[in-house]
């Protein structure tokens, strides 16, 4: 498997721990502030990109779904309302992220169609051919190895089936770019470090994003890794975009 730059950063540079285990315990510090930090540094508009990650799946009306880094449940609780599939599982290495995520499916009285699971990405563990779509939601970034993440979910995907990608990109334009960086620079970490007391995650997000391989370079590597029918849609002039391939 190859490795991207992307996949050496970390949040805590000074740290012996590997990727994985620094991720899990950045999203278990900032966990009970992650839901009011999304809606605050966004304003709101992750909610629509979201929404336009989940539509993707409209045509194929998958009844077994995945959500890969669930996080706090967002995507998976928008998927059983907009989709209304079957099922709907969630997994994600934070422990503390989930146990947010569960209380909202306990409050919307959806745990009968969401379950979330502590899992990771590299050894799902499900067998070959197990659901009809997968959704990762700015989850990529964090995976330690992007290629054996990514194969994973293709084994896990039934024939046919879908894989949404969620994740952060870098404007084109220089105007659009020159306010993001400042945004990303000096705005995020500090609003992150007010409210979370985490500067380090917000940092992490802007470097993590710089290094990501997006656009046409992601569709590449989901064609390598033998996905087909891969399209790229940048939302918000270019500061988020949409990855989809079939197995």
């Amino acid at each position: 498997m190859s490795e991207y730059a992307h996949d050496t950063v970390v949040p805590y540079k000074e740290s012996a721990l590997s990727k994985k285990q620094q991720v899990a315990g950045m999203f278990n510090d900032i966990a009970f502030r992650y839901d009011f930090l999304n809606r605050f540094l966004s304003a709101g508009i992750d909610i629509r990109w979201r929404k336009k990650a989940i539509k993707q799946l409209l045509k194929t009306q998958p009844k077994t779904i995945l959500d890969v880094a669930t996080g706090t449940a967002d995507i998976a609780i928008m998927a059983s309302g907009i989709l209304k599939p079957d099922k709907i599982t969630g997994i994600d290495i934070s422990d503390g992220m989930l146990d947010f995520g569960r209380e909202k499916i306990q409050k919307l009285g959806l745990q009968n169609i969401i379950e979330l699971l502590n899992g990771d990405c590299e050894t799902i563990n499900f067998n070959n051919n197990s659901f009809d779509a997968v959704t990762v939601a700015f989850g990529v970034r964090n995976f330690e190895n992007l290629e054996k993440g990514l194969s994973e979910i293709n084994r896990v995907l039934r024939p046919g089936g879908k894989l949404v990608v969620l994740e952060f990109s870098k404007p084109r334009s220089v105007v659009v770019k020159f306010m993001y960086n400042l945004y990303m620079k000096f705005i995020c970490p500090n609003v992150g470090k007010l409210f979370s007391k985490n500067r380090n995650a917000y940092q992490y997000l802007d470097e993590s994003i710089n290094k990501f391989p997006e656009g046409n370079d992601f569709k590449a590597i989901l064609d390598k890794l033998g996905y087909r029918n891969t399209y790229t849609k940048p939302l918000s002039l270019g500061i988020c975009s949409i990855y989809c391939g079939e197995k």
